[in-house]
């Protein structure tokens, strides 16, 4: 457990400075017009790690259950792991440095921001040669026009100022607070998957199966949920942020997921039953679609443009932070309800 702690608080280290930067690095090279639909992406390619971290688990469990075909399901009811469980969450765990690998030689070959580039840096001509590589536009290194051009907006005034109190204090605290209160239904919904795959008998009793088992049979359904609900609602989002909006895609967002959710749990006992499961899983998916399509897509972006940018990723990184703060209200609170 140690081990796990030091590792997810580094993990934890490397994507809390991500979510910021990353967002913040595309909205300044973003236009006016597609915006939105810049930055969205960024986020959205979460639905497809998701996909795939699904798929490599089905794999390796399903090699390993070959591997070993009988699992003792009586040291299962004991509550004994087994050595092939234990390879296979190792296994899995450790096939997600591979990507991180990836992302960081690719960041490695990523330009600086034209904006710092301008103007920390003073380098016009540096930065006008790197927003043409990306823009594929010619564009000419005098200082002044490059300031205009990447850092409009570019205020003075700092964090904790007054000037920030009065002109962006309820930004900020629309932003965290959103995010806060997504997160801790969002990370529950999560939490609890594996007992309502187990209440509409998708999956066996866990006293039933061996731990291997257990993970080949959920991996499946988990994947199931989210190639129908949580892909295509995050590219929902990409292709209409520009054109519905982005206070209108939150707040429809929150209604949707408020209304699937409370039409799930209060006759949940109903729609667990044999022959209105195939119903609950439906509209269990489009809690997930809808929460991707709307507001877990625009809590993102909107701290990405709303904030002057000097204090944007600052801005985007508390935003964000207050999300986790609701993911562990959600965890642990609702595990300690149950």
């Amino acid at each position: 457990m140690a081990s796990l702690y030091f590792f997810r608080f580094w993990l934890g280290f490397g994507i809390g400075g991500d979510y910021p930067l990353s967002a913040t690095i595309m909205s300044k090279y973003a236009n006016k017009k597609t915006h939105g639909a810049f930055i969205a992406p960024v986020f959205a390619m979460q639905g497809f790690d998701i996909l795939a971290g699904g798929i490599v688990t089905l794999i390796i469990s399903a090699i390993f259950r070959a591997a070993f075909p009988k699992p003792a399901y009586q040291d299962a009811a004991a509550g004994s792991i087994g050595t092939e469980a234990d390879f296979v969450w190792r296994i899995i765990l450790m096939v997600g440095a591979v990507p991180a690998l990836l992302t960081y030689y690719w960041r490695m070959k990523m330009p600086e921001t034209a904006c710092y580039t301008a103007l920390v840096a003073k380098n016009a001509k540096l930065a006008a040669s790197d927003m043409s590589k990306v823009l594929q536009v010619q564009l000419e290194d005098e200082s002044e026009k490059m300031e205009e051009m990447v850092c409009r907006g570019n205020n003075d005034f700092g964090l904790f100022s007054p000037k920030f109190a009065r002109r962006h204090g309820l930004h900020l605290v629309g932003t965290a607070t959103m995010w806060f209160l997504l997160d801790i239904a969002f990370y529950s919904q999560n939490l609890f998957q594996k007992g309502i795959f187990t209440a509409i008998n998708w999956i066996h009793k866990a006293h039933t199966m061996s731990t291997l088992d257990e993970v080949f049979r959920i991996s499946p359904a988990q994947t199931l949920i989210v190639l129908c609900g949580t892909v295509p609602g995050y590219w929902f989002t990409v292709f209409l942020i520009d054109v519905v909006g982005r206070f209108k895609i939150q707040l429809m967002g929150f209604f949707m997921m408020t209304a699937f959710m409370l039409s799930l749990a209060i006759p949940y006992h109903h729609r667990t039953t044999p022959g209105n499961q195939a119903t609950f899983v439906v509209m269990y998916g489009f809690t997930f679609f809808f929460a991707d399509f709307r507001p877990n897509a625009t809590t993102f972006v909107v701290p990405a443009e709303i904030f002057p940018a000097r204090l944007r990723s600052t801005c985007h990184g508390i935003s964000a932070a207050a999300g986790k703060a609701g993911a562990m209200i959600g965890a642990f609170g609702f595990l300690y309800a149950a």
